[in-house]
């Protein structure tokens, strides 16, 4: 089994051999329903998603950034010195006027809901009317769609992999022409997962259920947990958990009661900065997870299997990779405390 989940984990890495030489401008490629045209390196980007711009940073990239926006916690402490030297246009969605005024040559980002048909930031039309091409995630957009019942999330139609990651990571470093910073990034990442599988395997245990917390309107209300195709269904599917929650939408609101039905073995709960809703913060997050009489007489609760985790790695981005890092050490450290 443990070989198996190994393979799983390394099957798209040769994903990064896409572009692997220098680029020949003009570069056209395909992007979440767009013709994208790149003319020369950009050399002023702007990030929307604190997925894109880790990503951007983990390239090498951070010298050519002209501004950032659309933030759910600090960066990891390898990108912070890096990052701490790009503006922030705002902590969430900046305005079209703001970013204009960074005068990009490009912008990239995380979600078609900040440059898309309906972008809050811009549609790509609209940018493409100042000659600023975009990039959206293709985690974003390939096997997703949007429906009305979704929290803007939309929802999945195949399961989410690195595979995903891997496009990105070549087509970005094909834009800027880094390809070999994108071959040493992707490799790292498979060379964790696999690491981070061995260490979940290390100690063998029962099959654990999982479910996956995000944030929810109200602490008692329906919780937005996760679906099985989103980011979260890769962590489950490489660690060997089961996903409580079958759904193809990527966050649903689902209530406690439904989910005390189920009785997960294991709970992961999101940590961000963000304080747009009640659930956002974690300690009350497990506050209520510890004293509600529903949810105090769950599994996960009574036994302490509570993994928190930030919450962008449970977005799709290679932020996933933290993401299964955390929660097999957190699976591994409460192994054998219970049966």
């Amino acid at each position: 089994m443990l070989f198996r989940r190994l393979a799983f984990a390394c099957l798209s890495l040769s994903a990064t051999a896409a572009f692997a030489d220098a680029t020949h401008y003009p570069l056209t490629l395909q992007n979440c329903g767009h013709s994208v045209r790149i003319d020369a390196a950009p050399q002023r980007a702007v990030s929307l998603g604190q997925a894109s711009t880790e990503l951007l940073l983990s390239l090498g990239l951070g010298p050519r950034m002209v501004g950032t926006g659309v933030w759910f916690g600090p960066l990891p402490a390898t990108l912070a010195d890096a990052g701490a030297k790009v503006p922030r246009l705002a902590d969430n969605a900046p305005s079209f006027e703001s970013v204009a005024k960074a005068a990009p040559d490009i912008v990239v980002a995380q979600y078609t809901y900040h440059v898309g048909p309906q972008g809050e930031v811009a549609t790509p039309e609209q940018l493409l009317k100042l000659g600023i091409p975009s990039y959206v995630s293709p985690s974003d957009c390939d096997g997703k769609g949007v429906t009305a019942h979704s929290n803007a999330d939309g929802s999945r139609s195949q399961l989410y992999s690195l595979a995903l990651v891997d496009k990105e990571i070549s087509e970005l470093s094909a834009i800027f022409n880094v390809p070999d910073a994108g071959q040493a990034l992707s490799a790292r990442l498979h060379q964790r997962v696999a690491a981070a599988v061995k260490l979940a395997n290390a100690t063998p245990h029962a099959p654990l259920s999982v479910l996956y917390w995000f944030s929810s309107t109200r602490l008692e209300g329906d919780p937005w947990v996760a679906g099985k195709n989103g980011a979260p269904g890769y962590i489950s599917q490489v660690l060997g958990l089961h996903n409580v929650i079958d759904s193809d939408e990527e966050w649903p609101g689902v209530s406690w009661e439904s989910i005390a039905a189920k009785d997960p073995d294991v709970i992961v709960l999101a940590r961000m900065q963000r304080r747009l809703y009640p659930a956002d913060d974690v300690e009350k997050k497990l506050a209520f997870l510890r004293n509600d009489p529903v949810t105090r007489e769950l599994k996960a609760v009574r036994n302490g299997r509570l993994i928190v985790v930030d919450a962008n790695t449970l977005n799709p981005s290679m932020g996933v990779v933290d993401a299964i890092e955390q929660i097999a050490k957190g699976l591994s450290e409460s192994t054998g405390k219970h049966p």
